[in-house]
């Protein structure tokens, strides 16, 4: 139902349809049509994974650390836009990191 007085929306409280907007009042003519549902809060669980996902790409580079040849790759802007961007690898093996400037 709307209000007549300014068009908001009139909703049931204590027995009466009350408007949102400028709070005019009026009797509600047959109670069985309303009803007041109310919201609960959902309550969320944390999962907990075991294993690793792997979301970069991986190339053949060999570790500076361990020498696996195996490591995963990023690009990165760490300086002007002008200038090139440096490369990332991380070892998938032993997770070392180190850059490569282009």
């Amino acid at each position: 139902m709307f209000c007549d007085k300014c068009g908001g929306l009139m909703l049931p409280k204590n027995k009466k349809l009350v408007c949102t907007r400028c709070g005019a009042e009026a009797e509600i003519a047959n109670e069985s049509e309303y009803k007041i549902v109310s919201k609960e809060e959902k309550k969320e669980g944390v999962v907990v994974v075991d294993q690793e996902v792997r979301t970069l790409p991986t190339t053949r580079a060999e570790c500076p650390k361990c020498g696996n040849l195996e490591a995963e790759w990023w690009l990165l802007q760490t300086r002007k836009a002008d200038e090139a961007e440096t490369r990332f690898y991380r070892c998938t093996k032993c997770k070392f990191t180190w850059r490569e400037y282009q």
